[in-house]
């Protein structure tokens, strides 16, 4: 669990950076938006790489999903961009899975309880496809 976190950490960073690095090219949104996103990109590793040391902070994940979560959903609405809204879209589908599966908000089948089962790994690229589909279209339409 300590690669996969670790690896989430490392995935976060540039991910969420690409995605502020977008939001900064247009601003669309507007400043809060960003300044959310920004936040949201400072803390979501920092919560992953202390729950390496404190596995309990993983609750703390819910401040980090929040900000990106409702920054790209504003963007989405206030833009009317496709690009935006896929980015949103995959976010949300990536908090749900994060709180179905960490959390166990709803009971996990038995065939999605494997973390490296393809379910799972079925779930994870639908969710990794929207975002970068979404950052591949907003970048586009900015060049």
């Amino acid at each position: 669990m300590r690669d996969r976190v670790s690896r989430l950490a490392v995935t976060s960073v540039v991910a969420l950076g690409l995605i502020f690095g977008l939001w900064s090219a247009a601003r669309p949104g507007g400043a809060i938006a960003g300044a959310a996103l920004g936040a949201g990109w400072a803390l979501m590793p920092a919560t992953l790489l202390l729950m390496l040391r404190t596995p309990r902070a993983r609750f703390a994940m819910f401040v980090p999903s929040f900000l990106v979560t409702a920054a790209l959903v504003d963007i989405a609405l206030v833009s009317g961009v496709a690009g935006w809204a896929l980015m949103a879209t995959g976010v949300v589908l990536g908090g749900l899975l994060g709180a179905w599966f960490w959390f166990r908000i709803l009971p996990v089948p038995p065939a999605l309880r494997d973390p490296f089962g393809p379910g799972r790994w079925a779930l994870i690229a639908v969710h990794v496809s929207l975002i970068v589909a979404g950052m591949a279209l907003v970048a586009l339409t900015a060049l």
